[in-house]
């Protein structure tokens, strides 16, 4: 069976040192649940299975036990290159997604074609009640909307986004964040109106000053806007 095919090769990639280093990025998943398989091999070995006969079983055989399953989900769903499909496969995957790698990893080359189509599920996905949904409709706002679709529109979409997930709220200092290293006059009445949580709208500043997209005197503004 693939699955079982899928975690045997999983396991003679292990890397014992990097299990340990994985497991301190995301201390919500059970150790023993990570095997410690570095991404490149992870990348590597979804190439080779996008195109067996069997992946279908692997993909509905949810939820997986391994976390580095629900990577090579991830990869094999973001390079689907029918769109209705991988919105499909996305829809399935989002509900069984227990952490941030798995979510942020999970970006479907497609979605960049169809932006049009995308938004009525973003808007669908930033209203659920499961946190790493919530990520992911962020996630894919911040990759897709701060360029030449920009609106102002999503941006207050963000900003309405109220949570007390870690997870959640790290995305949306990430999102504003890049949204000021991009939009930078658009996006800062945001924070000087003071739109977002306290712990957000730091976050966010301190993100914006780590970046080497941000100018001087721009970061020198920004740290005036802290709240304390």
């Amino acid at each position: 069976m693939i699955v079982n095919d899928i975690q045997h090769t999983l396991f003679e990639l292990e890397d014992k040192n990097y299990k340990e280093f994985q497991s301190k990025l995301i201390p919500n998943v059970e150790k023993s649940c990570v095997i410690g398989v570095r991404t490149p091999d992870l990348r590597k070995l979804s190439k080779s299975l996008k195109s067996n006969e069997d992946i279908e079983i692997f993909l509905n055989s949810l939820p997986h036990r391994f976390f580095e399953e629900n990577q090579l989900h991830a990869f094999i769903v973001s390079d689907i290159r029918d769109f209705n499909l991988c919105i499909q496969k996305v829809n399935e995957f989002l509900p069984f997604i227990d952490n941030w790698a798995t979510t942020d990893q999970m970006s479907p080359y497609i979605f960049k074609r169809h932006k049009k189509e995308l938004l009525k599920h973003i808007n669908i996905w930033i209203k659920s009640n499961r946190c790493y949904t919530v990520r992911f409709a962020i996630e894919m706002l911040m990759k897709h909307y701060l360029d030449e679709d920009f609106d102002l529109n999503y941006v207050r979409m963000v900003s309405n986004v109220k949570s007390d997930e870690y997870y959640v709220n790290m995305m949306i200092a990430w999102y504003f964040a890049t949204a000021l290293a991009k939009q930078y006059d658009e996006v800062l009445p945001f924070l000087t109106n003071k739109c977002l949580d306290k712990w957000v709208h730091n976050k966010t500043i301190q993100k914006a000053i780590e970046s080497n997209r941000i100018s001087t005197n721009q970061k020198t503004f920004l740290r005036t806007l802290k709240i304390k």
